[in-house]
C-alpha cells in the first residue's frame, strides 16, 4: 500500500498563485509594522490557501507484477549441422532452470525456423515480435541461442533491459563453399561462354587442406567431369551448352573430412540456350499460291538465315529465251546439296517434284543427311502422287507415307487425331484439351486438296477427307521427317472461311524439326517459382510412372502425377525446400533448382557474434560460447554490467499492478473555514490586548 498527496485547486492555478503573493504581502506589511498577531494573520492565510489548493490524499493498494525474461531458440536450417541442436536444447534448458530458481520471474521461449523464399535467420523481427507482446516495464533480459549468422539486424528493436547471446558451434568448425560469381542467363548453342565460380574455406582449416578440391561438373544430370581447382581464388570455367532451350549446369564438391556440411558444396546455374542463327533451306518447285507463306513465315524471324531455292522456269518449257539470259548467276545446287548442306537446320520441300535439276546423288545426300540429325519437311501438292514424286528418288527411304497416287479435290475440315491432340506439334491447337464428343467441327475453315497417302511409320497427327493422313510425323536415326499432304494451308492465312491457326502450325512445326526442347514428344521438365515447383511429364502413351524425387538432403519420395489433358502429366508440390532436386520416372530425369542450390543459410555456416556484438554492447549484455560449460542467471541493478566470467545478468524491474485506489480530502472543508476563522480572530484579540504604542 502506498500513499500521496494530491493537490486540485478549486480556482485557476495562477490565481491562487496571485492570491498567495498577496497574502504574503500582507503578512509582510503586519511584521514590518510589529503587529504581534503576525504570525497569527500568516498561519490563517495559509489555511485559506490550502482550502483552496484542495489536498486530497490518494492511498493505491499495488500487487507486485514478475519479471519477465525472453529465450529466442534460432532453429534455422545452419542451426541443424553438427551437435548445434543438441547444445541448442542444452543451453535451453539450463536457462530454464535458472530462471525457476529466480524469485517473481518467467521465461517466454520463442522459436525461429526458415524463413519464407530465401531470406535467411529473422532472428531480429522475431525479438521485436516478441517485445510487442509483453509490457516492456516487465521485460528484465533477453538472450539469443543462435549461431551468429542473422539477416535482419536492421530490424533490431529497441531493448529495455540487456541482451545476450550464447553461441553454438566449436571453435574447431570449418566449411567449405562453392558460389558461381558470374553466369549468363542466355548462351549460344554450340559456343563456350564463360562462368566465374570461387571455392572458399571458412573457419579454422585443417592442415591436412593442401589448398586444391576436385569440382565435378554436370549438365541435366548427365555425365559427371571432374577437374582440380584451387580453394580461394575466382575460377573462369568454359561450358558448351549441349542443346537449346534450359540447361542446368550443377557445379558440386565433394564434401572433406570435418566439414561441417554439404549444403553448400554445390551451386546451379540454369541456362537457357539459344541459337545463334537458324539456317533453312527452301526449295520451292512450281509456283503456287501458298509459296509466299513459307516465304513470310521464315523471314518473320530475324533469327532465320533463309536460302530460297525455287524453279521459275520449268526445263521443258520452251520459249526460245537463251539460257545465258535465264539468271544473272548460275545457282550453287552443288555447293547447297553436297558440300554445305549439314550447315542447314532444316530443308523444306514445297511442291517439288523431280525434272533433272537435283540429281540423284544430291537427293541421296539430303536423304544421309537426315539420319545424321538433319530435318526435312515435305510440303506436298498433286506433283508427289505423279511419276515424278519425291518419293520416287532416295527419299523414300526416309519419308513416313507412301502416295497411292491419288489426288483427292473436295471440301474437308482438316482435323486433329487422337495421337495429335498428345503431341506438342498440334495439341490444343484447336483451342481444344480434349476431342469434341458432340462431333463439333473444328474452328477453322477448309482446305480443297489432299494426296492420298499410306502411312509407313511415324505419327499420324492430323486427318482430312474420311480420316485420312494429313500431316504425318517421323524420326529417322537422327534426324526428322514431316510429310504435309496438302498444298492448302495459305487458305487459312488468307482468312478462308474464318482461316486458322496456320502460322502457329509451321512455327511448331519447324521448331519441332529443329528439335526445339519444348516441342519434344517424350520430355520430363520443371517449372518453379522460387518456393513450389511444378513437375511435367509429356508422353504420346498412354501412362507414365510415379516420379521418384531426391530432395536437398538425400530424402527419397515417390509421387503419382496427375493427368491435365491427353499425354500431359503434372505434379505440384508446395513449400518444398530450398536446393537441387533430382525427379525420374524411369525412363527420363531432370534437374531443377529450387531458389538457390546454396540458401542463404549456408553462406556462412560457422558460429561468430562479431554481427550481434554492437547491439548486445549498447545494453552492456554479453556473447557467449556455449561449449565454454553453462552459465549462472543472476540479478544485477540497472546500469551495471550484466555479464562476467561463467554468468550473465538481467535486472529486475519492479513492475507492480494497481488493484484499488482510494482518493479523500485532508480535511473537511468545514474545518479549514474553522480554522481559518479561529486563527484570524485570535490574532485580532492577541492585538487587542498586547498593542504596541505606535511610533512617530
Amino acid at each position: 500500500m502506498t500513499q500521496e498527496i494530491l493537490l486540485s485547486p478549486l480556482i485557476n492555478p495562477m490565481l491562487l498563485a496571485a492570491l498567495a503573493g498577496g497574502m504574503a504581502l500582507v503578512t509582510g506589511f503586519a511584521l514590518w509594522r510589529r503587529l504581534s498577531g503576525w504570525w497569527l494573520r500568516g498561519f490563517g492565510a495559509v489555511v485559506l490557501l490550502l482550502a483552496l489548493a484542495n489536498p486530497s490524499l490518494q492511498t493505491e493498494n499495488r500487487a507486485p507484477l514478475s519479471d519477465i525474461v525472453i529465450a529466442v531458440v534460432d532453429d534455422s536450417a545452419s542451426q541443424r549441422i553438427g551437435g548445434r541442436p543438441d547444445q541448442s536444447a542444452a543451453a535451453l534448458a539450463r536457462i530454464e532452470a535458472e530462471v525457476a530458481g529466480l524469485p517473481n520471474t518467467e521465461l517466454r521461449v520463442v522459436r525461429v525456423g526458415d524463413a519464407p523464399g530465401n531470406e535467411g535467420t529473422l532472428l531480429m523481427s522475431a525479438l521485436a515480435e516478441a517485445l510487442a507482446n509483453e509490457p516492456r516495464n516487465r521485460v528484465a533480459g533477453m538472450i539469443l541461442i543462435t549461431d551468429g549468422q542473422i539477416h535482419d539486424l536492421e530490424q533490431a528493436p529497441d531493448l529495455p533491459a540487456p541482451l545476450h547471446t550464447l553461441l553454438t558451434g566449436e571453435k574447431t568448425d570449418w566449411d567449405r563453399r562453392l558460389t558461381v560469381t558470374n553466369a549468363p542467363a542466355f548462351a549460344i548453342m554450340g559456343e563456350p561462354v564463360t562462368l566465374t565460380l570461387r571455392l572458399e574455406d571458412q573457419g579454422r582449416v585443417p592442415a591436412a587442406e593442401d589448398g586444391t578440391a576436385v569440382l565435378q561438373i554436370s549438365v541435366d544430370g548427365g555425365a559427371v567431369s571432374e577437374v582440380v581447382v584451387p580453394v580461394g581464388r575466382d575460377l573462369e570455367l568454359p561450358v558448351t551448352l549441349p542443346h537449346g532451350g534450359m540447361n542446368v549446369v550443377q557445379f558440386t564438391v565433394p564434401v572433406a573430412d570435418g566439414e561441417l556440411t554439404e549444403r553448400n558444396n554445390a551451386a546451379v546455374v540454369q541456362i537457357n540456350g539459344v541459337r545463334d542463327r537458324l539456317r533453312v533451306l527452301l526449295v520451292s518447285g512450281e509456283p503456287h499460291a501458298g509459296e509466299r507463306t513459307w516465304r513470310n513465315l521464315l523471314k518473320s524471324d530475324s533469327s532465320v538465315d533463309l536460302v530460297h531455292f525455287t524453279i521459275l522456269r520449268p526445263p521443258e518449257k520452251q520459249d526460245g529465251v537463251p539460257v545465258t539470259e535465264l539468271s544473272l548467276i548460275a545457282f550453287p545446287t552443288r555447293e547447297l546439296f553436297l558440300e554445305k548442306i549439314d550447315e542447314f537446320d532444316l530443308i523444306i520441300f514445297d511442291r517439288y517434284k523431280r525434272r533433272g535439276i537435283l540429281p540423284e546423288i544430291y537427293l541421296d545426300n539430303i536423304r544421309m543427311y537426315v539420319e545424321r540429325g538433319g530435318a526435312v519437311l515435305v510440303a506436298a501438292g498433286p506433283d508427289f502422287a505423279s511419276a515424278s514424286s519425291l518419293y520416287r528418288s532416295p527419299l523414300a527411304q526416309i519419308l513416313p507415307a507412301e502416295p497411292t497416287s491419288r489426288v483427292l479435290e473436295e471440301g474437308y475440315l482438316p482435323a486433329i487425331t487422337g495421337i495429335g491432340r498428345r503431341h506438342p506439334v498440334t495439341e490444343g491447337l484447336d483451342g481444344a484439351a480434349e476431342a469434341p464428343e458432340d462431333g463439333a467441327p473444328p474452328p477453322w475453315g477448309r482446305w480443297f486438296r489432299q494426296v492420298d497417302l499410306l502411312p509407313k511409320s511415324g505419327e499420324v497427327v492430323m486427318s482430312g477427307i474420311e480420316d485420312r493422313p494429313l500431316l504425318v510425323l517421323d524420326r529417322v536415326g537422327e534426324g526428322r521427317v514431316a510429310l504435309l499432304a496438302s498444298d492448302h494451308a495459305w487458305l487459312w492465312n488468307r482468312g478462308f472461311e474464318g482461316g486458322g491457326p496456320q502460322l502457329e502450325l509451321l512455327r511448331r512445326l519447324a521448331h519441332w524439326m529443329m528439335k526445339e526442347p519444348e516441342l519434344e514428344e517424350e520430355a520430363l521438365w520443371v517449372e518453379s517459382d522460387g518456393s513450389n515447383m511444378t513437375i511435367i511429364r509429356r508422353t504420346l502413351g498412354d501412362a507414365v510412372a510415379d516420379f521418384e524425387i531426391t530432395a536437398p538432403d538425400g530424402t527419397i519420395t515417390q509421387h503419382a502425377p496427375v493427368q491435365v489433358s491427353p499425354g500431359r502429366y503434372e505434379l505440384t508440390l508446395a513449400g518444398q525446400e530450398i536446393g537441387l532436386y533430382r525427379i525420374t520416372d524411369g525412363d527420363l530425369s531432370a534437374v531443377a533448382a529450387l531458389g538457390p542450390s546454396a540458401p542463404r543459410e549456408f553462406e556462412q555456416t560457422i558460429a561468430s557474434g562479431t554481427l550481434l556484438d554492437p547491439l548486445v554492447s549498447s545494453m552492456r549484455g554479453g556473447i557467449r560460447a556455449i561449449e565454454d560449460g553453462p552459465l549462472d542467471l543472476r540479478s544485477v541493478d540497472a546500469g551495471r554490467p550484466a555479464a562476467g566470467r561463467g554468468w550473465i545478468g538481467i535486472t529486475p524491474r519492479g513492475a507492480y499492478q494497481t488493484a484499488d485506489v482510494t482518493v479523500r480530502p485532508v480535511l473537511p472543508a468545514w474545518l479549514y473555514l474553522v480554522i481559518a476563522a479561529l486563527l484570524i480572530v485570535g490574532a485580532w484579540l492577541w492585538e487587542g490586548r498586547r498593542r504596541a504604542p505606535v511610533r512617530p
